[in-house]
């Protein structure tokens, strides 16, 4: 594995301050090694360094280099596979998820005001019904939220109502969500690195993980050292090579996005005036927002496995088109992709591949959110509290034999399979 630096997106060309953390360079010992420094990681690394860990994160590329740091920027409330975590503990979903859905949110929230992290933090967010079926599950969820005493504006729109909202006519209705928000991810993922460094976080850039080595106390091999701990965890994702026996319980899922040159202002407030995150409800989903200098961001999951910026925007600007036709003729600045986790049956993995050496990978697009919760649990279980890490622990992931070598024109079948039933 080479290193790499971050893609050429637009999170990457405005970013606070670029990071340099050193190459690991001889042999340490910590309480925890974290491989993986994306929002997994780097939020372990937190919540561990916060209760008084020594904690040292090895990264093969750059904090926030994978999905965490280059994807839509939407915070979006839920955990993917609830359905299957509560059918296998036997118990209704509101009970277990009511309150977890949302405790991504409150812990992005409470890091951006406690370390002063300029992320371009905004609530508000507009999920879009292209088919009156999505709109019947808008009413579902109204209702749930509602039950629950939502304290966030939630409303649903009609087709006109939503076409204010979004600058177009192609949707027949919405639902207004201003508990869910947006934000710039890769200046959050960096800034939660600074706070974690501060708190005594080691942190180990261009180090590639080249194996672990089980034992008592686990040791974490690279080309330029070794870290031994007490606990190691494996926090790859979509990126993850080590550890042959998880390889074939994901899927990677490409999802792309361009970013327009800046608007002016009288477009932006006929395209997005309430500066809404807004998604639609296909599988091969596509979403978009403003970002903070009045840039259109639109991205949407395809079967593409590249990253050349060219095709990507043939790719992207039609469809874009169909939605904003007034931005016929608008430069394209930035085009990128990245891979997303997804396991076969939807639910993250969460487990431990020996007594000391953990793992939690495969979000579905829910990443900003679900991996600050999943940084929490993953502190809590190294601490020894595991309530909430068993519960997704107990539901084994679902290897698919051959799935690693076939993962690419499996994927491609699939995403053909979904745009089909997208447009039933």
């Amino acid at each position: 594995m080479h290193s790499q630096a971050h893609t050429g997106s637009y999170y990457a060309a405005t970013v606070n301050a670029p990071t340099d953390y050193p190459p690991l360079d001889g042999d340490q010992r910590t309480d925890v090694c974290i491989i993986g420094a994306g929002f997994t990681g780097i939020s372990t690394g937190l919540f561990l360094a916060e209760r008084g860990y020594q904690v040292c994160i090895v990264e093969a590329n750059k904090v926030g280099w994978g999905a965490s740091g280059r994807n839509g920027g939407q915070l979006i409330h839920g955990i993917p596979g609830e359905k299957v975590i509560a059918r296998k503990l036997g118990k209704d979903i509101e009970e277990v998820f009511g309150e977890l859905r949302w405790a991504g949110h409150a812990i992005i929230r409470e890091r951006v005001e406690k370390y002063s992290i300029d992320c371009d933090l905004k609530f508000g967010y507009l999920d879009v019904a292209s088919k009156p079926r999505h709109l019947r599950a808008f009413e579902i969820d109204q209702r749930r939220l509602q039950a629950a005493r939502f304290p966030h504006e939630l409303r649903l729109l009609n087709a006109a109502d939503t076409a204010e909202l979004v600058g177009s006519d192609v949707y027949v209705g919405g639902l207004v969500n201003m508990g869910n928000g947006h934000l710039h991810p890769l200046n959050l993922c960096i800034g939660e690195a600074r706070a974690a460094e501060s708190l005594g976080a080691k942190i180990h850039e261009q180090t590639p993980a080249e194996r672990i080595v089980h034992g008592p106390k686990p040791q974490v091999v690279t080309a330029s050292g070794t870290i031994t701990a007490d606990a190691v965890v494996l926090a790859g994702n979509a990126y993850h090579l080590l550890e042959n026996k998880l390889r074939g319980s994901m899927f990677p899922v490409n999802s792309y996005i361009i970013a327009t040159e800046p608007l002016a202002d009288d477009v932006v407030a006929r395209l997005n005036p309430r500066d809404l995150a807004i998604c639609d409800q296909n599988f091969a989903v596509q979403y978009f927002r403003m970002s903070a200098d009045k840039r259109l961001l639109f991205g949407g999951r395809a079967s593409y496995f590249g990253h050349d910026p060219d095709v990507i925007k043939r790719s992207h600007v039609p469809k874009m088109l169909k939605i904003y036709p007034q931005l016929q003729g608008a430069r394209i600045d930035y085009a990128w992709g990245g891979t997303i986790g997804v396991p076969v049956n939807r639910v993250p993995q969460l487990g431990r591949t020996g007594d000391n050496v953990y793992y939690c990978q495969g979000y579905s697009g829910h990443g900003v959110n679900t991996t600050h919760l999943a940084g929490r649990i993953m502190a809590d279980a190294v601490a020894g509290t595991l309530e909430h890490f068993d519960m997704f622990a107990n539901v084994r992931p679902v290897i698919v034999p051959g799935a690693y070598r076939l993962r690419r024109p499996l994927v491609s079948l699939a995403m053909l399979y979904y745009r089909l039933r997208d447009r039933l």
